[in-house]
């Protein structure tokens, strides 16, 4: 007997899809029968990840574009009803950060980007992606990327903490209003997890990297299709009665 994958038949689009846990969510996502869309700037990486997909036996599409900007992005989603005549589900994962300065000491520019990236981004996505899923009346399930720094002042930069503090704020309020017409949304509190921007901060500042372990339970940094792992199930019909929840995946750093 045949089993079905947790997504299949679902199309979901993945913003930071070019690495990282987005690009491990795109081949779970795939693997677990979701025809995929693929965002982020690095469009020859992206369509490493859709070759690596399609030679799977999976379907991903690649779209490039920049999450900060909103014409992107409602370029994407368009590009994401057209390709599969719906947008199912969304994993708002891309995200960007700086380490070791005092919040004194921030460039606005610096605070900037921070923000654009990790708070607009995600309002940019949110708003297309609810706007395509009420269209098509079926309902969905977003699942934004928080951090333990969307709870806890955890010794990221000021500016971070702040943006993923807001992340959560903006993903309850979007549940709010969503619930009743069929759209869950949810955040991850993600721990420290071995990601390519993590490996630019320590090779930086490599003192960072016992931090950034001892706080885990479990003393180690998440692999990135661990966190995927947990967005698919709240994406998947399994998490019909899960919303406006922040989902820690922190090794029980935030349990503490």
């Amino acid at each position: 007997m045949r089993v079905e994958g947790l997504l299949q038949g679902k199309a979901v689009m993945i913003t930071g899809a070019s690495s990282g846990i987005g690009a491990a969510a795109a081949r779970l996502f795939a693997a677990e029968g979701a025809d995929v869309v693929l965002m982020a700037r690095r469009k020859d990486q992206l369509t490493a990840v859709a070759r690596e997909i399609a030679e799977a036996g999976g379907r991903a599409t690649v779209l490039a574009g920049d999450v900060t900007d909103p014409g992107d992005v409602e370029r994407v989603v368009a590009g994401a009803v057209e390709a599969y005549g719906r947008l199912d589900g969304a994993f708002n994962n891309a995200g960007w950060a700086t380490a070791g300065t005092p919040l004194h000491e921030t460039d606005d520019s610096v605070f900037e980007r921070v923000i654009d990236v990790n708070l607009r981004g995600v309002w940019h996505c949110v708003k297309y992606q609810i706007r395509a899923m009420l269209a098509a009346g079926s309902g969905g399930s977003i699942v934004n990327t928080a951090s333990v720094a969307a709870v806890l002042a955890t010794g990221a930069t000021a500016s971070y903490i702040a943006a993923k503090h807001a992340v959560v704020g903006l993903t309850k309020a979007a549940a709010d209003e969503y619930g009743g017409q069929g759209i869950r949304v949810n955040s991850l509190v993600v721990g420290s997890t071995l990601t390519e921007l993590m490996q630019e901060v320590l090779a930086d500042i490599p003192a960072l990297e016992e931090p950034f372990t001892s706080r885990s339970m479990q003393k180690r940094m998440a692999e990135p299709a661990e966190v995927a792992q947990a967005a698919a199930w709240l994406l998947s019909g399994r998490a019909s009665f899960v919303t406006g929840t922040a989902l820690p995946v922190d090794g029980g750093w935030t349990a503490r």
